[in-house]
């Protein structure tokens, strides 16, 4: 039976991992008869939102991983323990979490990094020549993992042109559709950066887990 990674970046859209798409993303897999198996860093929050205001809530700190484990509902490892040769495909939710705590995209803009532990989590994938699948805003860090990707995060203007100043090459989608770089075996929906409802996300990120599992031999 195949196995697929799924990266979480914590636990709430704007902080963490969107929890609609995190859940979606478990759902298609479990329909698909596959195994999987959720992974998050070890690390701090960028910072905690009360997602009741939206605002920001002073000295306050929550761990990523432990904050994962909501979502998990605490069958989570660290991105540390992964054994690439066990899974067959990663996927990656987005929520602002990816932006904020996977990389500090949301800070840097195109001047990105992706955290240390995680750009090898990453990248283990990409040497393994496995498929993987990036939705939201989580496509942001492909071009610090992958050569001449091509994928989408939507529509949005100024996030497209830091994409393709990374190095990408950004490919605009709707909240139905998929991009697949076939070359790199990637697969990208917009999902939240355009869904206005779950079950609008749901049909590209469906999508995405059924051609991602196509991909894997």
């Amino acid at each position: 039976m195949k196995t697929i990674a799924v990266l979480l970046s914590g636990c709430g859209v704007f902080d963490g991992t969107e929890i609609h798409e995190s859940v979606l993303t478990l759902l298609a897999l479990a329909k698909a008869g596959v195994n999987y198996q959720c992974f998050a860093p070890n690390i701090e929050q960028m910072h905690v939102v009360n997602h009741l205001s939206g605002e920001v809530t002073a000295n306050e700190t929550r761990n990523v991983l432990v904050e994962s484990a909501r979502v998990a509902r605490g069958e989570v490892l660290n991105v540390t323990e992964l054994d690439v040769s066990q899974f067959d495909a990663l996927i990656v939710p987005g929520g602002f979490g990816a932006a904020k705590n996977l990389s500090n995209f949301a800070t840097n803009g195109s001047d990105c990094q992706v955290s240390p532990d995680v750009e090898t989590f990453l990248c283990e994938f990409a040497l393994a020549a496995k498929p993987v699948g990036y939705m939201c805003i989580a496509p942001m860090m492909l071009p610090r993992v992958y050569q001449n990707i091509q994928a989408t995060i939507g529509n949005d203007t100024e996030t497209a042109h830091a994409f393709n100043e990374m190095g990408g090459n950004h490919c605009e989608a709707s909240v139905a559709d998929i991009v697949v770089d076939e070359a790199n075996k990637v697969v990208t929906t917009p999902a939240y950066m355009l869904a206005t409802n779950i079950a609008e996300a749901n049909i590209g990120i469906e999508k995405l887990v059924n051609k991602v599992l196509e991909m894997t031999v």
